[in-house]
Formats: C-alpha cells, sequence, structure tokens
C-alpha cells in the first residue's frame, strides 16, 4: 500500500518541531516523511548574537538534525522552486543536482532572508548577523579590526578601525550591539598600544524607539543600560550610502568606518514567491490552520507565512519570531496528522510568553507573561527560558557550560582566518538569486516528468 508522503521544507525551528512530532504521532506504517535542509542542524537564532561575541561556541545553538530525528529522510540541499498543482518540489542538492521531489502533502517552513534595500553598497560592504556562519565570520572581522588598529601608525585608520555601526534597533541588533560592544571593551585592554576611548559603538534605527514591542518601560531600560555602557543611539535615523571604508547616514552625518552590521529585519524566503500564491509582504496568506488557499495539502508556517493572529482579532499576522515558529510546528503536525487520518484540522492560537532580551553580563530585560523585570532576575529568566526552548539536552548542557566557564574563566580573543582571503558580506552569505520563477518551476517539473 503506498503511504502518503509528507515533505518539509526547512530544518529551522517550525520545521524541526514539526517532524519531531510527526515521528511521535504518525505510526510509520502511516507517513513516510521527508525534510529538505540546507545546513544539517537546526540553528537557535535567538542566541546567534552571542556566538558572534565569543560567549557561546557555534556547535552550541547548531543542533544535529540527524540526533533529533529517527525515520524522518533529510535531503541535504534548497529547494528552489514549488509546483502546487503537481505536487511537487523542485530541490538543488549540496551536489549541485536538480531533483523533483513529490508530495502528498508539503510543509513550507522556509523561513527568511535579511531584509535588503536599495541602498548604494549595502550589499557589497554591510556585514550579515543571520546565519552561524555570518556571526563565526563577524566575531572573526570585530577581533581583526582590533588587530589592524594596534599594528597601524596612522590615527586616522585606527579611529577607523575602531568605529563600528550597527544597523536596527530591534531584538538581534540590540543585543548585537550589545554584546559586540561588550566584546570590545574587554579584549581592548589585551592591546597596550589601543586607547578603549577610541572605540566607538553605534547603533541607529529608523524607527523613534528602541525595541518597541518590549514596551515603553523596558525599551527605555534596554537603552539607558546601552548608553551607560558607551554604545551611541541614534533613532529615526538609517544609512544613506556605505563605502569599503566610510558610512553615511540620513541625517547626514558621514564618518570613516569598517564594520556597518546589518540587522534591519527580515523578508520571507524567496522560495515562497514561487509557488505563485497570495502573498502579504512576501509571506505566504493562509488560513487559520496554516492551509495556502487553492493549493491542496499545502500549508506554511513561520518567517515565511502570514499566520493570522487570532488572539489579537484575526486582522494581525503572528510576527516572525522563535515563539511563534516552534508552536506553529507543533500546531501544524497536529493538522498534518488530522489531514492523513482524515480528521478535523484546528486553527493556530497561542498565549503570549513574553520577550526576553539579553544584553550580556548580569544586564537583560524581560517581560514574562506579562511582567517587567530587568536586571538579574530578568538575566536568569532570559537564560531559563533560552534553556527550556532548546530542543535538544545536549545543547542545553553545552550552552549552560559555555556560560559557566565564560563566567569563571573570562573569554580569550582569537582569530580563525576567516579574514584571511576576502570579506564576507551580505552578497557573500544572502544568496537570494538562487530561486527559480513559477514559470520556471513548472517548465522544469513539465520537462522532468
Amino acid at each position: 500500500m503506498n503511504r502518503p508522503k509528507i515533505l518539509i521544507v526547512g530544518g529551522g525551528i517550525s520545521g524541526l518541531e514539526c517532524a519531531r512530532r510527526l515521528e511521535h504521532r504518525l505510526a510509520p506504517d502511516e507517513a513516510d516523511i521527508a525534510m529538505v535542509a540546507a545546513h544539517n542542524y537546526q540553528l537557535y537564532l535567538p542566541l546567534l548574537p552571542q556566538v558572534a561575541s565569543g560567549t557561546l561556541t557555534p556547535q552550541s545553538i547548531a543542533i544535529p538534525l540527524r540526533r533529533c530525528l529517527r525515520r524522518t529522510r533529510v535531503i541535504p540541499g534548497g529547494a528552489i522552486g514549488i509546483d502546487g498543482a503537481a505536487k511537487v518540489c523542485v530541490v538543488r542538492t549540496i551536489s549541485r543536482d536538480v531533483i523533483n521531489e513529490s508530495f502528498d502533502y508539503l510543509l513550507i517552513a522556509a523561513g527568511s532572508v535579511t531584509r535588503q534595500f536599495d541602498i548604494p553598497g549595502l550589499a557589497e560592504h554591510a556585514l550579515g548577523a543571520k546565519t552561524l556562519a555570518e556571526a563565526a565570520y563577524l566575531r572573526d572581522h570585530v577581533i581583526s579590526q582590533l588587530d589592524l588598529a594596534a599594528a597601524t601608525q596612522d590615527e586616522a585608520e585606527q579611529a577607523a578601525r575602531l568605529r563600528f555601526v550597527v544597523v536596527g534597533g530591534g531584538y538581534t541588533g540590540t543585543e548585537t550591539a550589545s554584546c559586540l560592544h561588550r566584546l570590545t571593551a574587554d579584549a581592548v585592554h589585551r592591546y597596550p598600544r589601543l586607547n578603549p576611548s577610541l572605540i566607538r559603538w553605534h547603533l541607529i534605527d529608523i524607527a523613534p524607539k528602541l525595541m518597541p514591542e518590549l514596551g515603553e518601560k523596558l525599551g527605555q531600560v534596554a537603552m539607558r543600560t546601552l548608553q551607560r555602557r558607551g554604545v551611541e543611539i541614534s533613532l529615526g535615523v538609517s544609512v544613506a550610502r556605505l563605502g569599503p571604508d566610510h558610512v553615511e547616514f540620513t541625517d547626514g552625518r558621514s564618518f570613516p568606518c569598517h564594520t556597518v552590521i546589518w540587522t534591519a529585519g527580515v523578508a520571507a524566503s524567496p522560495l515562497a514567491a514561487t509557488l505563485g500564491a497570495e502573498s502579504i509582504k512576501g509571506r505566504l496568506t493562509v488560513t487559520p490552520r496554516m492551509q495556502v488557499p487553492r493549493f491542496d495539502g499545502v500549508f506554511a508556517v513561520g518567517d515565511a507565512a502570514a499566520v493570522p493572529d487570532l488572539v489579537k482579532g484575526g486582522d494581525a499576522i503572528c510576527p516572525p519570531t522563535a515563539q511563534h515558529a516552534q508552536r506553529q510546528g507543533r500546531t501544524v503536525a497536529d493538522n498534518l496528522v488530522a489531514a492523513v487520518r482524515g480528521q478535523q484540522l484546528h486553527p493556530y492560537t497561542h498565549r503570549d510568553l513574553g520577550m526576553v532580551v539579553d544584553l550580556g553580563g548580569r544586564d537583560s530585560v524581560a517581560r514574562p507573561l506579562g511582567v517587567n523585570l530587568t536586571g538579574v532576575p530578568a538575566q536568569l529568566v532570559t537564560r531559563g527560558y533560552h534553556l527550556f526552548a532548546m530542543r535538544s539536552g545536549v545543547a542545553r548542557f553545552r550552552t549552560a557550560a559555555n556560560w559557566f566557564l565564560g563566567a569563571v574563566t573570562g573569554a580569550d580573543y582569537v582569530r580563525t582566518g576567516f579574514q584571511a582571503y576576502r570579506p564576507g558580506t551580505l552578497s557573500d552569505f544572502e544568496r537570494t538569486d538562487a530561486y527559480l520563477t513559477p514559470e520556471q518551476v513548472k517548465e522544469h517539473v513539465t520537462s522532468a516528468s
């Protein structure tokens, strides 16, 4: 008897959560489960800034898919197109072969890419902070600037090397600026020739408030914490132009700088557009049950989907956060099980657990279940939440061990060599040109059949 095939596109938080639950709820003879994943690990994104600063090792937040999955077939590669009518997903494997994967049920959990704007020099000169490779590269780059500043006799070049700009005042940008500022503030004491006062960090955002999702009070606490450490915060400002050694702001300021870190939001994976379905700002329009209208058996979750937020009345859509991604992964797994068994599907609802923001050291802000916390209590809640949210006991142990060792022994400032040959900018890491158009997808599927 032919078993229905469930294909999950994406090995991120939603995809892995769904696959684990499917394995638990479906008997082996009920369905075949396969996953298309560009990497063989699930990345726990909320802790990525701590990898960039060296607080955590990359392996701590990279959860191997094959450690977590027992009978899901993992297909190493990236989906580049979907033909919903023919029920075929076009995949480019890591060996560069292009293959067709058929499905009866499809979950699009392809995540997002860094949102870029038409800013001259942005793709060529800005650094990203969204992938594990970018985080590891970013740490190398920042330490390299300290080494280069210590090596030069030119005061102007030294000042440019020690100026750092983070664009984006949301969760990622604020944590990135905070963690990397602590890195340079601690590391500079190992460089006797460098004056610590020359290190300048700027956090800028076009929005009028820092992390508005936290609320007025906690946003102000986070802002004052960063300013007390020496981070200069400019709101209502963005980047107008980037060069290899300078940056211009929209308020007219311009100064030499070799480090611009771009964290100004995300956009849905271009894969969503290949389906030819309706979308909201690039995110696939889905029903409260996370089904894509007009495409039988196709579901979408996470950053790739505009899932209605029924708690807020249904007109709003769920924000692209790890908390929603994890819960949607579980709910859509239950709906896939129901679809396979011919049972009723259920809408996605949630209870907001709040937000946590780790500012490094003993500084943190958190709002668990609507309660505002700062300082050490917030730090305990923040780190406890992250450990709870990780889907692997090994990952929890490694993360907790890294935090403990860092607190006891302090940090080391080692460059691993990523800077040796060429820069790693947004244009190097975000390969958004790899996807097919809906017409190319249909042509490829037709020619292969």
